[in-house]
C-alpha cells in the first residue's frame, strides 16, 4: 500500500495515515475486501514506530472503515451507507484543503494571498466548466 508521509508537516504521522487511507477509499483504489498489510510491515515499510500504525489502525477500526481479524489480517469494510460516503469525501476534501492552506502558511504566504490565487481559479472553473489544466512547466 502507497502511503507517503511528510515528517516535516504538523500533521501527527497517525493522522497523515489516517488520512491517506480515507482517501484511497473515498476514490475506489481501496475497495471493501482488500487487505491492508499488517501493522508490523506497515510499520517497516514507512520506518515508524509499531504503535503509529496501531493507532492508526485502531482509529479506522473504530470508525468503521476496516476490520482486524486476528490471525486473517485487516481488511476495508463495506460502507455502510451512501451518507457514509459522502462524509468520505468531505473529509477528504477538507484534509487537502489543510493540507494546503499549512503548506501555504509554512511557505509565509498570507491569508489575503492564498485568498487571491484560490477565487482567481475557483472563477476560472466555475466559468470553464471544469478544473484549470495543472501547469506541465
Amino acid at each position: 500500500m502507497q502511503i507517503e508521509l511528510d515528517l516535516t508537516s504538523k500533521i501527527p504521522i497517525y493522522v497523515q495515515i489516517i488520512d491517506q487511507v480515507k482517501h484511497r477509499i473515498a476514490t475506489g483504489d481501496l475497495k471493501s475486501g482488500d487487505q491492508l498489510p499488517t501493522v508490523r510491515q506497515l510499520a517497516t515499510d514507512l520506518r515508524v514506530n509499531f504503535n503509529t500504525i496501531a493507532r492508526a489502525y485502531r482509529m479506522l477500526d473504530e470508525e468503521g472503515l476496516i476490520s482486524t481479524q486476528h490471525g486473517r489480517g485487516t481488511y476495508i469494510l463495506p460502507p455502510p451507507s451512501e451518507a457514509n460516503g459522502e462524509a468520505l469525501r468531505r473529509q477528504d476534501i477538507e484534509w487537502l484543503t489543510l493540507h494546503y492552506l499549512n503548506e501555504a502558511a509554512s511557505l509565509e504566504y498570507s491569508a489575503e494571498e492564498v485568498k487571491e490565487i484560490v477565487e482567481k481559479f475557483i472563477n476560472q472553473w466555475t466559468e470553464g466548466g471544469s478544473p484549470p489544466p495543472e501547469h506541465t512547466d
